[in-house]
Protein backbone atom coordinates (compact mmCIF):
# COMPACT_ATOMS: atom_id res chain seq x y z
CA UNK A 1 0.00 0.00 0.00
CA UNK A 2 1.45 3.05 -1.24
CA UNK A 3 1.85 6.27 1.70
CA UNK A 4 0.07 9.01 -0.10
CA UNK A 5 1.49 11.61 2.14
CA UNK A 6 4.47 11.70 1.13
CA UNK A 7 4.18 12.27 -2.80
CA UNK A 8 1.38 14.51 -1.88
CA UNK A 9 3.84 15.95 -0.08
CA UNK A 10 6.39 17.00 -2.64
CA UNK A 11 3.64 18.82 -4.65
CA UNK A 12 2.86 20.70 -1.83
CA UNK A 13 6.74 21.17 -0.71
CA UNK A 14 7.44 22.21 -4.57
CA UNK A 15 10.13 19.04 -5.09
CA UNK A 16 7.57 16.74 -6.76
CA UNK A 17 9.42 14.18 -9.36
CA UNK A 18 8.08 12.53 -12.28
CA UNK A 19 9.19 9.57 -14.31
CA UNK A 20 7.61 9.57 -18.04
CA UNK A 21 8.08 6.20 -19.61
CA UNK A 22 6.29 7.79 -22.72
CA UNK A 23 2.38 7.20 -23.48
CA UNK A 24 3.25 5.12 -26.72
CA UNK A 25 6.53 3.20 -25.30
CA UNK A 26 6.41 -0.42 -25.00
CA UNK A 27 9.26 -1.74 -24.17
CA UNK A 28 9.14 -4.21 -21.34
CA UNK A 29 12.69 -4.95 -20.13
CA UNK A 30 13.71 -1.13 -20.95
CA UNK A 31 10.38 0.22 -18.70
CA UNK A 32 11.13 -2.49 -16.08
CA UNK A 33 14.83 -1.10 -15.50
CA UNK A 34 13.62 2.31 -15.82
CA UNK A 35 11.12 2.42 -13.15
CA UNK A 36 12.91 0.37 -11.07
CA UNK A 37 16.35 2.76 -10.65
CA UNK A 38 14.00 5.89 -10.07
CA UNK A 39 11.90 4.06 -8.01
CA UNK A 40 14.51 3.46 -5.48
CA UNK A 41 15.97 6.83 -5.97
CA UNK A 42 13.03 8.27 -5.00
CA UNK A 43 10.70 9.37 -8.00
CA UNK A 44 7.24 10.69 -6.68
CA UNK A 45 5.38 9.16 -9.60
CA UNK A 46 5.74 6.83 -12.36
CA UNK A 47 4.04 7.85 -15.76
CA UNK A 48 3.30 4.72 -18.21
CA UNK A 49 1.41 3.77 -21.07
CA UNK A 50 -2.29 2.52 -20.52
CA UNK A 51 -1.47 -0.91 -21.66
CA UNK A 52 -1.72 -3.70 -19.32
CA UNK A 53 1.34 -5.24 -20.13
CA UNK A 54 3.28 -1.99 -19.28
CA UNK A 55 1.61 -1.55 -16.39
CA UNK A 56 1.88 -5.18 -15.00
CA UNK A 57 5.35 -4.57 -15.97
CA UNK A 58 6.08 -1.22 -14.20
CA UNK A 59 4.15 -2.68 -11.03
CA UNK A 60 6.63 -5.99 -11.01
CA UNK A 61 9.35 -3.56 -10.89
CA UNK A 62 8.24 -1.35 -7.74
CA UNK A 63 7.12 -4.45 -6.11
CA UNK A 64 11.03 -5.24 -6.80
CA UNK A 65 12.23 -2.19 -5.73
CA UNK A 66 10.62 -2.27 -2.46
CA UNK A 67 12.11 -6.11 -1.81
CA UNK A 68 15.38 -4.37 -2.53
CA UNK A 69 14.96 -1.60 -0.26
CA UNK A 70 13.57 -4.07 2.73
CA UNK A 71 16.38 -6.44 1.81
CA UNK A 72 20.18 -4.68 1.10
CA UNK A 73 19.83 -0.65 0.42
CA UNK A 74 20.50 1.75 2.82
CA UNK A 75 19.32 5.56 1.53
CA UNK A 76 19.84 9.09 2.86
CA UNK A 77 17.89 10.69 5.26
CA UNK A 78 14.03 9.98 4.05
CA UNK A 79 12.51 6.89 4.23
CA UNK A 80 11.89 5.13 0.82
CA UNK A 81 8.42 5.50 -0.81
CA UNK A 82 6.69 3.35 -3.24
CA UNK A 83 5.79 6.05 -6.14
CA UNK A 84 2.20 6.52 -7.80
CA UNK A 85 1.88 4.99 -10.80
CA UNK A 86 -0.21 7.21 -13.51
CA UNK A 87 -1.48 5.68 -16.91
CA UNK A 88 -1.42 8.55 -20.06
CA UNK A 89 -4.86 8.95 -21.64
CA UNK A 90 -5.45 11.37 -24.97
CA UNK A 91 -8.79 13.10 -25.91
CA UNK A 92 -7.50 13.03 -29.83
CA UNK A 93 -4.42 13.16 -31.74
CA UNK A 94 -1.35 13.69 -30.31
CA UNK A 95 2.13 13.51 -30.61
CA UNK A 96 2.53 11.27 -27.21
CA UNK A 97 0.17 8.77 -28.96
CA UNK A 98 1.55 7.79 -32.16
CA UNK A 99 4.17 5.53 -33.57
CA UNK A 100 6.24 5.64 -36.76
CA UNK A 101 5.55 3.41 -39.99
CA UNK A 102 7.38 2.56 -43.19
CA UNK A 103 7.71 -0.44 -45.41
CA UNK A 104 11.31 -1.59 -45.02
CA UNK A 105 11.08 -3.52 -48.66
CA UNK A 106 10.66 -0.04 -50.11
CA UNK A 107 13.97 1.70 -48.62
CA UNK A 108 16.53 1.43 -51.21
CA UNK A 109 19.62 -0.72 -51.12
CA UNK A 110 21.83 2.27 -51.07
CA UNK A 111 20.12 4.69 -48.61
CA UNK A 112 22.35 5.69 -45.48
CA UNK A 113 19.49 4.81 -43.38
CA UNK A 114 19.71 8.18 -41.55
CA UNK A 115 16.37 7.12 -39.49
CA UNK A 116 18.13 4.20 -38.12
CA UNK A 117 21.30 6.05 -36.29
CA UNK A 118 18.72 9.37 -35.25
CA UNK A 119 16.78 7.36 -33.72
CA UNK A 120 16.76 7.67 -30.09
CA UNK A 121 15.39 4.61 -28.51
CA UNK A 122 17.01 2.05 -31.34
CA UNK A 123 13.38 1.58 -32.70
CA UNK A 124 14.55 1.12 -36.38
CA UNK A 125 16.68 -1.72 -37.43
CA UNK A 126 17.60 -3.13 -40.65
CA UNK A 127 19.10 -7.08 -39.65
CA UNK A 128 18.23 -10.16 -41.05
CA UNK A 129 16.28 -10.74 -37.83
CA UNK A 130 14.24 -7.53 -37.42
CA UNK A 131 13.80 -4.95 -40.45
CA UNK A 132 11.50 -1.72 -40.14
CA UNK A 133 10.30 -0.17 -37.11
CA UNK A 134 10.54 -2.15 -33.62
CA UNK A 135 6.54 -1.20 -32.78
CA UNK A 136 7.35 -1.90 -28.85
CA UNK A 137 10.52 0.67 -28.92
CA UNK A 138 9.22 3.44 -30.71
CA UNK A 139 7.20 6.25 -28.46
CA UNK A 140 6.69 8.19 -31.46
CA UNK A 141 9.55 11.04 -30.83
CA UNK A 142 9.24 11.61 -35.31
CA UNK A 143 12.37 12.40 -35.85
CA UNK A 144 12.83 9.83 -38.42
CA UNK A 145 10.08 11.02 -40.71
CA UNK A 146 11.84 14.59 -42.19
CA UNK A 147 15.38 13.05 -41.98
CA UNK A 148 14.17 10.07 -45.09
CA UNK A 149 15.63 11.02 -48.03
CA UNK A 150 12.88 9.43 -49.81
CA UNK A 151 10.57 10.35 -47.42
CA UNK A 152 8.54 7.34 -46.83
CA UNK A 153 8.21 7.47 -42.93
CA UNK A 154 4.76 8.61 -41.50
CA UNK A 155 3.46 8.27 -38.42
CA UNK A 156 0.42 6.37 -36.95
CA UNK A 157 -1.96 7.78 -34.28
CA UNK A 158 -4.38 6.31 -31.61
CA UNK A 159 -6.21 6.56 -29.14
CA UNK A 160 -7.24 5.52 -25.73
CA UNK A 161 -10.11 3.63 -25.39
CA UNK A 162 -11.94 4.59 -21.85
CA UNK A 163 -13.24 0.77 -21.68
CA UNK A 164 -9.30 -0.39 -21.01
CA UNK A 165 -9.01 2.21 -17.61
CA UNK A 166 -11.13 0.14 -15.04
CA UNK A 167 -9.05 -2.60 -15.49
CA UNK A 168 -5.96 -0.72 -15.33
CA UNK A 169 -7.20 1.23 -12.23
CA UNK A 170 -8.24 -2.49 -10.58
CA UNK A 171 -4.93 -3.64 -11.02
CA UNK A 172 -2.70 -1.02 -9.14
CA UNK A 173 -2.80 2.30 -10.92
CA UNK A 174 -3.07 5.13 -8.63
CA UNK A 175 -3.44 8.27 -11.47
CA UNK A 176 -4.29 9.32 -14.50
CA UNK A 177 -3.19 11.98 -16.97
CA UNK A 178 -5.42 13.32 -19.86
CA UNK A 179 -3.27 15.14 -22.82
CA UNK A 180 -5.19 17.92 -24.91
CA UNK A 181 -5.05 20.87 -26.86
CA UNK A 182 -6.66 23.83 -26.95
CA UNK A 183 -10.07 24.16 -28.72
CA UNK A 184 -10.69 20.54 -27.53
CA UNK A 185 -12.95 20.95 -24.88
CA UNK A 186 -15.76 18.69 -25.94
CA UNK A 187 -13.52 15.98 -26.67
CA UNK A 188 -12.37 16.45 -23.30
CA UNK A 189 -15.44 16.37 -21.80
CA UNK A 190 -16.47 12.92 -23.75
CA UNK A 191 -13.45 11.37 -22.46
CA UNK A 192 -14.24 12.63 -18.93
CA UNK A 193 -17.33 11.07 -19.03
CA UNK A 194 -16.82 7.83 -19.80
CA UNK A 195 -13.92 7.53 -17.35
CA UNK A 196 -15.96 9.31 -14.31
CA UNK A 197 -16.70 6.38 -12.54
CA UNK A 198 -13.17 5.44 -11.97
CA UNK A 199 -12.18 9.09 -10.79
CA UNK A 200 -13.16 8.56 -6.81
CA UNK A 201 -10.54 4.88 -6.80
CA UNK A 202 -7.45 7.66 -7.87
CA UNK A 203 -5.22 9.70 -6.30
CA UNK A 204 -4.62 12.51 -8.24
CA UNK A 205 -5.25 13.35 -12.27
CA UNK A 206 -3.01 15.33 -14.20
CA UNK A 207 -4.01 17.54 -17.50
CA UNK A 208 -0.89 18.23 -19.61
CA UNK A 209 -1.66 20.91 -22.47
CA UNK A 210 0.68 22.28 -24.70
CA UNK A 211 0.74 25.87 -25.38
CA UNK A 212 -1.86 27.65 -27.30
CA UNK A 213 -3.95 30.73 -27.80
CA UNK A 214 -6.25 30.97 -25.19
CA UNK A 215 -4.75 28.32 -22.58
CA UNK A 216 -5.83 29.60 -19.90
CA UNK A 217 -9.90 29.55 -20.34
CA UNK A 218 -9.34 26.19 -21.99
CA UNK A 219 -7.82 24.59 -19.02
CA UNK A 220 -9.96 26.76 -16.76
CA UNK A 221 -13.33 25.14 -18.63
CA UNK A 222 -11.50 21.58 -18.45
CA UNK A 223 -12.04 21.98 -14.69
CA UNK A 224 -15.29 22.76 -14.89
CA UNK A 225 -16.75 19.56 -16.45
CA UNK A 226 -14.10 17.23 -13.77
CA UNK A 227 -17.30 16.07 -11.95
CA UNK A 228 -16.60 14.35 -9.83
CA UNK A 229 -13.97 16.58 -8.79
CA UNK A 230 -10.79 14.72 -8.58
CA UNK A 231 -8.96 15.02 -5.27
CA UNK A 232 -6.13 16.15 -6.49
CA UNK A 233 -5.12 18.25 -10.09
CA UNK A 234 -2.22 18.76 -11.59
CA UNK A 235 -1.65 21.25 -14.70
CA UNK A 236 1.22 19.87 -16.89
CA UNK A 237 2.68 22.52 -18.95
CA UNK A 238 4.04 20.83 -21.87
CA UNK A 239 6.77 23.19 -23.48
CA UNK A 240 8.30 20.91 -26.13
CA UNK A 241 7.17 17.74 -26.04
CA UNK A 242 9.51 14.59 -26.40
CA UNK A 243 12.80 16.93 -27.12
CA UNK A 244 14.95 15.37 -24.49
CA UNK A 245 17.46 17.77 -25.55
CA UNK A 246 20.50 18.74 -23.02
CA UNK A 247 20.91 22.13 -24.60
CA UNK A 248 20.01 25.15 -21.82
CA UNK A 249 17.26 26.83 -24.36
CA UNK A 250 15.58 23.79 -24.65
CA UNK A 251 13.60 24.52 -21.50
CA UNK A 252 12.40 27.68 -22.14
CA UNK A 253 8.73 26.91 -23.38
CA UNK A 254 8.26 24.75 -20.22
CA UNK A 255 9.20 27.93 -18.41
CA UNK A 256 7.27 30.42 -20.56
CA UNK A 257 4.18 27.87 -20.22
CA UNK A 258 4.46 27.41 -16.77
CA UNK A 259 4.78 30.76 -15.57
CA UNK A 260 1.62 31.60 -17.79
CA UNK A 261 -0.44 29.20 -15.78
CA UNK A 262 0.85 30.07 -12.60
CA UNK A 263 -0.30 33.22 -13.28
CA UNK A 264 -3.80 32.31 -14.24
CA UNK A 265 -4.56 31.01 -10.98
CA UNK A 266 -5.86 27.62 -11.60
CA UNK A 267 -7.13 25.49 -9.03
CA UNK A 268 -4.48 22.50 -8.25
CA UNK A 269 -0.51 22.58 -8.63
CA UNK A 270 1.29 23.37 -11.77
CA UNK A 271 4.37 21.21 -12.79
CA UNK A 272 6.76 21.38 -15.98
CA UNK A 273 7.28 18.95 -18.99
CA UNK A 274 8.60 18.88 -22.64
CA UNK A 275 12.12 19.63 -22.92
CA UNK A 276 13.07 19.31 -19.02
CA UNK A 277 16.51 18.53 -19.15
CA UNK A 278 19.53 19.31 -16.39
CA UNK A 279 19.11 22.79 -16.87
CA UNK A 280 15.40 23.05 -15.67
CA UNK A 281 15.62 23.19 -12.17
CA UNK A 282 18.60 25.43 -12.26
CA UNK A 283 16.57 27.90 -14.56
CA UNK A 284 13.84 27.42 -11.77
CA UNK A 285 15.52 28.64 -8.98
CA UNK A 286 17.06 31.74 -10.83
CA UNK A 287 13.29 32.75 -11.30
CA UNK A 288 12.59 32.01 -7.57
CA UNK A 289 9.48 29.65 -9.14
CA UNK A 290 11.14 26.72 -6.42
CA UNK A 291 10.70 26.86 -2.78
CA UNK A 292 14.30 26.87 -1.09
CA UNK A 293 15.22 23.31 -0.88
CA UNK A 294 15.79 23.49 3.43
CA UNK A 295 12.22 24.92 3.40
CA UNK A 296 11.95 24.61 7.46
CA UNK A 297 7.85 23.46 7.06
CA UNK A 298 5.58 22.68 4.31
CA UNK A 299 3.51 24.94 2.83
CA UNK A 300 0.36 24.36 0.71
CA UNK A 301 1.66 25.34 -2.75
CA UNK A 302 -1.56 24.20 -4.62
CA UNK A 303 -2.68 28.07 -4.42
CA UNK A 304 0.97 30.02 -4.51
CA UNK A 305 2.79 30.98 -7.34
CA UNK A 306 5.29 28.53 -7.45
CA UNK A 307 5.79 25.30 -9.72
CA UNK A 308 5.29 22.18 -7.57
CA UNK A 309 7.79 20.05 -9.63
CA UNK A 310 9.28 18.56 -12.75
CA UNK A 311 8.32 15.83 -15.02
CA UNK A 312 11.40 14.17 -16.97
CA UNK A 313 11.27 11.51 -20.37
CA UNK A 314 13.33 11.45 -23.21
CA UNK A 315 15.83 13.35 -20.90
CA UNK A 316 15.44 10.98 -17.78
CA UNK A 317 15.67 7.70 -20.16
CA UNK A 318 18.74 9.24 -22.03
CA UNK A 319 20.71 9.94 -18.87
CA UNK A 320 20.42 6.08 -18.31
CA UNK A 321 21.57 5.09 -21.49
CA UNK A 322 25.16 3.90 -20.54
CA UNK A 323 23.77 1.71 -17.96
CA UNK A 324 20.50 0.41 -20.12
CA UNK A 325 23.06 -0.27 -23.40
CA UNK A 326 25.83 -1.83 -21.09
CA UNK A 327 23.16 -4.47 -20.12
CA UNK A 328 21.35 -4.94 -23.11
CA UNK A 329 24.60 -5.73 -24.09
CA UNK A 330 24.72 -8.55 -21.24
CA UNK A 331 21.53 -9.55 -22.38
CA UNK A 332 22.19 -9.91 -26.23
CA UNK A 333 25.37 -12.02 -24.99
CA UNK A 334 23.28 -13.98 -22.90
CA UNK A 335 21.29 -14.71 -25.67
CA UNK A 336 23.88 -15.66 -28.05
CA UNK A 337 24.07 -19.75 -28.28
CA UNK A 338 26.99 -20.46 -26.23
CA UNK A 339 29.21 -23.49 -28.40
CA UNK A 340 30.05 -26.12 -25.77
CA UNK A 341 31.93 -29.52 -26.69
CA UNK A 342 29.49 -32.25 -27.28
CA UNK A 343 30.22 -35.65 -25.09
CA UNK A 344 31.38 -37.92 -27.11
CA UNK A 345 31.90 -36.82 -30.92
CA UNK A 346 33.73 -33.34 -30.02
CA UNK A 347 30.58 -31.34 -31.92
CA UNK A 348 28.53 -28.85 -30.32
CA UNK A 349 25.59 -28.14 -28.38
CA UNK A 350 23.97 -24.59 -28.43
CA UNK A 351 23.33 -23.18 -24.43
CA UNK A 352 19.63 -22.02 -24.07
CA UNK A 353 19.09 -18.76 -24.10
CA UNK A 354 18.78 -17.11 -20.28
CA UNK A 355 15.98 -14.76 -19.06
CA UNK A 356 15.90 -10.82 -18.98
CA UNK A 357 18.80 -9.46 -16.93
CA UNK A 358 17.32 -7.02 -14.46
CA UNK A 359 19.49 -3.94 -13.29
CA UNK A 360 19.51 -4.96 -9.12
CA UNK A 361 21.48 -8.08 -10.62
CA UNK A 362 24.54 -6.15 -11.81
CA UNK A 363 25.25 -3.94 -8.71
CA UNK A 364 28.09 -1.82 -9.78
CA UNK A 365 25.36 -0.93 -12.73
CA UNK A 366 22.78 -0.03 -10.46
CA UNK A 367 24.84 1.83 -8.58
CA UNK A 368 25.82 3.68 -11.56
CA UNK A 369 22.41 4.44 -12.49
CA UNK A 370 21.80 5.79 -8.81
CA UNK A 371 24.59 8.52 -8.98
CA UNK A 372 23.43 9.02 -12.66
CA UNK A 373 20.17 10.06 -11.30
CA UNK A 374 20.93 11.87 -8.24
CA UNK A 375 22.31 14.34 -10.88
CA UNK A 376 18.96 14.98 -11.91
CA UNK A 377 17.51 14.74 -8.64
CA UNK A 378 19.05 16.47 -6.30
CA UNK A 379 19.25 19.64 -7.63
CA UNK A 380 14.97 19.31 -6.77
CA UNK A 381 14.83 17.59 -4.22
CA UNK A 382 17.65 18.39 -2.25
CA UNK A 383 20.61 16.17 -0.15
CA UNK A 384 19.19 13.15 1.87
CA UNK A 385 16.91 11.76 -1.43
CA UNK A 386 16.66 8.05 -2.07
CA UNK A 387 19.26 8.05 -4.76
CA UNK A 388 22.40 8.66 -2.06
CA UNK A 389 22.19 4.98 -1.62
CA UNK A 390 24.51 1.98 -1.51
CA UNK A 391 24.38 -1.54 -2.14
CA UNK A 392 24.30 -4.23 0.26
CA UNK A 393 24.17 -1.45 3.70
CA UNK A 394 21.68 -1.23 5.68
CA UNK A 395 20.75 0.40 8.95
CA UNK A 396 17.79 0.14 11.37
CA UNK A 397 16.49 3.86 10.27
CA UNK A 398 16.22 2.69 6.52
CA UNK A 399 12.52 2.10 6.70
CA UNK A 400 10.10 1.75 4.20
CA UNK A 401 6.66 3.36 4.45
Amino acid sequence: MINLYYPLRSLKEGHWFKLICGASFQHLPAIQNLVLAYALAGADCIDVAADAAVVAAAREALDRAGNLVDAQWQRGDRPWVRPLLMVSLNDGDDPHFRKAVFDPNTCPSDCPRPCESICPAQAIAFTPAQSGVIAERCYGCGRCVPICPFDTISTQFYRFSPADLLPLVLSGVDAIEIHTQVGRRDAFEHLWQAIAPVIPHLSLVAVSCPAGDGIESYLRSLYAVMQPQPPVVIWQADGRAMSGDIGDGTTHATLRLGQKLLAAELPGYVQLAGGTNGYTVEKLRSLHLLPPLLSPTPSDRSTSKAIAGVAYGSYARTLLSPVLDTLDAIVQERASPSVIPESGNGGAIAQPASTPAYLEQYPALLNQAMTLIDTLMSPLKGPGSPAQMQLGKRSPSAAKL
